[in-house]
């Protein structure tokens, strides 16, 4: 089993900036990719961003590419997501999630993600 906690959501305005962290605990040595997806009331869920644990290949979904990044430190096994230029559009809540195995191509699948946090709100106001 693997524990994922999430933090540094809250509320700001367009344009403003907030980090995210997600820190693992568990069985985090058979985690192949950390990654961070958001939903939003009546919408499904969407991919973010995720992050290969070793290697560091990352890759972004198309509605944050150029302003969100993504990071990770191995030995807090934590992952963040720095998010700039924030939208009013940004405003859901955002979940961490690991998988532990590889997939080219797939990273935008949620049901291929084995551990999920509980989510932190982002609310981003106009």
């Amino acid at each position: 089993q693997v524990q994922l906690v999430e933090s540094g959501g809250g509320l700001v305005q367009a344009g403003g900036s907030l980090r995210l962290s997600c820190a693992a605990s568990g069985r985090t040595f058979s985690t192949y990719a950390m990654g961070w997806f958001r939903q939003a009331p009546g919408k499904e869920r969407e991919f973010v961003a995720v992050i290969r644990w070793s290697g560091g290949s990352i890759y972004y979904g198309d509605s944050v590419s150029g302003r969100f990044t993504i990071s990770r430190d191995n030995a807090k096994n934590t992952v963040y997501l720095q998010m700039n230029s924030l939208k009013p559009e940004d405003t859901a809540v955002y979940y961490c999630a690991t998988r532990e195995r590889p997939g080219l191509g797939t990273w935008d699948i949620a049901r291929l993600y084995d551990y999920w946090g509980q989510g932190t709100q982002v609310t981003v106001s106009s």
